[in-house]
């Protein structure tokens, strides 16, 4: 039996998905942390802050942009690049193609996933999270073996076709 790699603590981006994160993380340290000190100043100029709506949204918009500077300095800690998959076996950067079965329906469809960290993940154009309930199936897998999959509508079967 294969052992599936620890993946815990580590966080998969493609260089693409890094370079996007970079670039957030610089327009969010100094552009967005600027406007909103701008606008705190600006408030602040007005008077009473306890009844200062504006005062109160730019705490609120400075201490998100805190949180998610401080998630995407954590990211970049743990970041491992995503190299290109060695097509033996399911892991983080390989493209998966897979025939679709469900418990209850009689009919196969094919279907082909990405296998991708959560802050790159978007089913909507089939790039899956590792720790999706897909890719926690598929990882570790080799081509012509089954992932199974229990969703409340009943199991889904996943017969790997090929790795790449």
């Amino acid at each position: 039996m294969i052992e599936k790699k620890d993946y815990n603590n580590v966080e998969y981006l493609s260089k693409e998905g890094f370079e996007k994160l970079k670039e957030e993380l610089r327009v969010l340290s100094d552009e967005r942390r600027k406007k909103i000190a701008e606008r705190l100043e600006y408030a602040k100029s007005l008077g009473d802050l306890s009844e200062n709506a504006e005062y109160q949204q730019a705490k609120e918009d400075q201490s998100a942009n805190e949180i998610r500077i401080a998630e995407l300095e954590n990211i970049f800690q743990r970041v491992k690049i995503i190299q290109k998959s060695s097509g033996g076996v399911v892991e983080v950067g390989a493209r998966v193609v897979a025939e679709k079965r469900e418990e209850k329906a009689d009919k196969r469809e094919g279907c082909e996933f990405l296998i991708v960290g959560p802050e790159e993940a978007n089913p909507a154009v089939n790039k899956i999270s590792h720790e999706s309930p897909i890719g926690r199936a598929l990882l570790g897998k080799k081509k012509g073996e089954e992932a199974n999959v229990f969703t409340p509508r009943g199991a889904v079967y996943y017969k790997i076709l090929d790795i790449l």
